[in-house]
């Protein structure tokens, strides 16, 4: 991945309190790994309100996870008060979601002042085995401060 300077040097500190101040990060229990500039990892608990068969995890929370994972790497660009939204993500799962946790990989493919690609995976994590259970792309629209 290419080395990206921030904008912004609160960076990680003003991602995670953005992502740990929505609702449904914190309902989906999200927690950062790691934060770095046009990347992230997050990890996202099993529970089993969110599955449909017994220990697997159905694919609507493995989209948005994917989906926090790529927007928030494309966060790590912003300026200091600039804010952005994802316009579209594409999903492909791979494998069965199946594990005590999953965690999403994101990475910023092509940087732009108003339109940002990032790359995502996201794992199934049983004890220390890991598996790739979803691949996908997120397109995020940056925004001026008002």
């Amino acid at each position: 991945m290419p080395a990206y300077l921030p904008q912004n040097p609160q960076f990680a500190d003003t991602v995670e309190a953005l992502i740990q101040g929505m609702p449904i990060a914190q309902f989906y229990g999200l927690k950062f790994l790691r934060i770095e500039p046009g990347e992230t990892e997050i990890q996202m608990p099993f529970r089993s309100e969110l599955a449909f068969r017994p220990g697997l995890l159905q694919a609507g929370p493995i989209g948005t996870l994917l989906d926090f994972a790529g927007a928030t790497a494309a966060m790590t660009l912003l300026a200091p008060g600039w804010s952005s939204a994802t316009i579209d993500y594409t999903v492909r799962l791979l494998a069965p979601a199946q594990g005590d946790r999953f965690v999403g990989h994101g990475s910023v493919i092509a940087p732009g002042k108003s339109i940002v690609v990032a790359q995502a995976k996201v794992f199934a994590v049983a004890g220390e085995e890991k598996t790739l259970c979803a691949v996908g792309h997120v397109t995020v629209r940056n925004f001026e401060p008002r």
